[in-house]
Formats: structure tokens, C-alpha cells, sequence
């Protein structure tokens, strides 16, 4: 169900109805729009259909339709963040309640499952954080603050071959060297540090790329495409984490392909 959804239709008659108040034709596609969205979004059919009886009540579905799936996504992305947050902290807990926090209040099932889905994530962190062993099913980039945190209550990591290779992986993912991180995984304790050093390149780059995205969209939405452009090469100029440069690079050429660079 999930790989089906495309809301980009829905969104887009949204403003043009919703938000610029054009008249809503009822054709027989639009109909077939409406009625899919509906159920996308928990409305059931018996009200989707009485909806669609007259112009004015099939307005009103659509802008409740486009509703949910704002809101639903506005409340889902802030309580991704703010558990986010927790996790990297240490405080699995407090990140598992974000996300039951919005299934009590969410109706859309996309973003349900999506919570859910971070709910399952964080029982199997809560496994690494006990063990001090990787997790396979989860991504490296959601367990380096666990172990780290586990190094800092004066758990040693356990340089199995499984944990050479996660330490591998993460310290390649940051821009470090080979040669560095073989060194580093000499003893735990040498370990550790590079665990705390892939931890403070993934923040580091973190905070810069939110801080160049705020302003590049300032400047963007005031016309000064050229002062956004030069945030973003900033930005490269100093990022090291390669994912991070490619996201960089990426609303470069966005920004360019607004306007011809002067």
C-alpha cells in the first residue's frame, strides 16, 4: 500500500481549489481522485461518497482530505525530529513515546505505520543498548549513538568481526580514512574514540547542513538566488561527510536549475 500512494495529485488540486479558490470541476477522474484519497486517509467510503453528491460538500472532502495528510505529516516529522534527538542522546525511551504520542492522535494510515515502524526500531535498539552487539537489521547510522553511549557508562565495545565491520562502515560513511580507522580499531579503547569521532562528524554536519538550508531558503524566497547559491558552495567548501556533500550538491543544482547563474 505504502509504495502506491502518490498524494502529488491530491496536493496539487488541494491548492488549486483549497488555496486559490478555483471551482471544483467533478469530473468522472477527479471523482476517482477523491474517493481514493479518502480511503488514504481514513474517510470512509459511505462518507466519501455522500461527499461527492455536490460540488460544495466535495469541496469540503478535499480540503478535509489535504487536512489529514498536512497535519499528519507536520506531526509526524516534528516528533521523528524531537525522537531523533532523544535517541542520539541515549534516551530510547523518551524517543519511543514521540512516536505513540502520535498514534493516539493519528488517523492516516501511512504515518501510523510509519510511527510504528520507529517504535519497532527503538525496542530493537533498546537489544543493542543492553548487548553492546549490532543489530544487522538496523541501519549503522541509528546504532552509533547507542554504543557511544554505552562506551560513555564504561561499557567497552567488544571488537568482534561484526563490530570491526560496523566500525568500518560508519567511519567510511563520515569522509575518515582506512588507515585511520584500522589503527583506531586496535584496542576498545581506541575504538571508542572513533565511535565518539564518527558521533561528532554525523552532528557536525548535522547543524551545518540545517543551518545552510535555512538560509539558502531565505535568500531563495527573497529572489536572491545567486546569495543561496553561495550558501550552499559554503557549505561544500567545509563538509566532509560524503552524504552530506552529495545533499549539498543536490540543491545546488536544484538552485541552478531555477535560474541561470549570473
Amino acid at each position: 500500500m505504502t509504495a502506491e500512494i502518490d498524494w502529488g495529485p491530491i496536493r496539487a488540486l488541494g491548492q488549486h481549489v483549497i488555496e486559490r479558490g478555483e471551482p471544483l470541476e467533478l469530473t468522472d477522474e477527479v471523482r476517482s481522485l477523491l474517493r481514493r484519497s479518502a480511503s488514504e486517509v481514513a474517510i470512509s467510503p459511505e462518507d466519501a461518497e455522500n461527499a461527492l453528491r455536490s460540488v460544495p460538500t466535495a469541496t469540503t472532502l478535499l480540503g478535509e482530505i489535504t487536512r489529514r495528510i498536512r497535519e499528519g505529516s507536520d506531526r509526524l516529522g516534528e516528533a521523528r525530529h524531537r525522537a531523533y534527538d532523544l535517541r542520539d542522546a541515549g534516551n530510547l525511551d523518551g524517543a519511543g513515546r514521540q512516536m505513540e504520542e502520535v498514534l493516539a492522535v493519528e488517523v492516516v494510515p501511512l504515518y501510523r505505520k510509519r510511527a510504528d515502524a520507529m517504535i519497532r526500531e527503538t525496542t530493537r535498539l533498546k537489544s543493542v543498548a543492553a548487548s553492546g552487539q549490532v543489530d544487522p537489521k538496523l541501519s549503522d547510522r541509528a546504532q552509533v549513538p547507542i554504543l557511544l553511549h554505552r562506551v560513555q557508562q564504561g561499557h567497552p565495545l567488544e571488537l568482534n568481526e561484526g563490530m570491526r565491520a560496523f566500525l568500518r562502515r560508519s567511519a567510511a560513511d563520515v569522509g575518515m580514512s582506512e588507515a585511520e580507522t584500522e589503527q583506531a580499531l586496535a584496542t576498545p579503547e581506541s575504538a571508542g574514540a572513533l565511535l565518539r569521532q564518527i558521533m561528532g562528524r554525523l552532528r557536525d554536519a548535522s547543524d551545518r547542513l540545517e543551518s545552510a538550508m535555512e538560509r539558502m531558503m531565505e535568500l531563495r524566497d527573497a529572489g536572491d538566488l545567486e546569495g543561496a547559491r553561495q550558501q550552499i558552495r559554503d557549505w561544500m567548501a567545509v563538509e566532509v561527510v560524503p552524504r552530506y556533500r552529495r545533499a549539498a550538491e543536490e540543491n545546488l543544482a536544484y538552485l541552478d536549475s531555477l535560474s541561470p547563474a549570473p
